[in-house]
């Protein structure tokens, strides 16, 4: 079971998404929280591996316990939940250890798909949050050869795997491209994350743009 945190400081939207999550079989909503402060003390009193949080909460919001879960619960994914995609806010999270967001109005197929993959360690954007995240990093200027040094320690099958993460493809989908099994794409991932000093494969698919691998052929 995928053990799920809802944390919203509105009752019937965290009401709203129980009752979606709880038509999974292979979901379990074990927590709830109205705050941030109290979203990152279920993380660490209780197992939990996909916490989806609102940004905007009282007393500390999404972000800030985005943070201390990254540090309180590290194997806990974090999705950040939306209405609106406001570029500061995304880039503040990213920072912070989300490693991914969704708008407040995902449909909710597509909410119970974003938790399986977020328990997967799959990417979960956003397409409209996509685009603005790497419209931002275009706008604000990118600093080409600091990304490039961070990827210059990668293997050439690392930055093959990383090229095609950074087009938004899951696990399974780079292994087919490049003839891999899923494990051994997923423990490139890893290799990646740890050389390139990323968080996440979100700040990894962001290197991947700010290095102008996608040009790279």
């Amino acid at each position: 079971m995928i053990r799920v945190l809802i944390a919203d400081d509105e009752a019937l939207m965290r009401a709203g998404i129980r009752l979606i999550l709880e038509n999974a079989d292979d979901i379990e909503v074990v927590a709830e929280a109205g705050n941030g402060q109290e979203a990152a003390a279920a993380c660490r009193t209780q197992d939990i591996d996909v916490a989806l949080l609102d940004i905007q909460m009282p007393i500390r919001d999404g972000i800030a316990a985005a943070e201390d879960i990254a540090r309180l619960s590290p194997r806990t994914c974090v999705v950040m939940l939306t209405a609106f995609g406001e570029e500061a806010s995304v880039t503040r999270a990213l920072r912070a250890g989300a490693s991914g967001f969704l708008l407040k109005d995902t449909g909710p197929a597509q909410l119970i798909h974003a938790v399986r993959l977020a328990a997967q360690g799959e990417p979960v954007l956003a397409p409209t949050i996509t685009r603005q995240l790497l419209e931002r990093h275009v706008r604000s200027g990118r600093d080409t050869e600091a990304a490039r040094r961070r990827t210059d320690e990668l293997t050439p099958a690392e930055r093959d795997v990383l090229r095609l993460l950074a087009t938004g493809l899951s696990n399974t989908e780079i292994a087919d491209q490049l003839y891999l099994s899923a494990g051994t794409v997923k423990a490139h991932i890893s290799r990646i994350l740890t050389r390139t000093g990323c968080a996440n494969r979100v700040q990894a698919a962001v290197l991947a743009h700010d290095a102008q691998l996608l040009t790279d052929r």
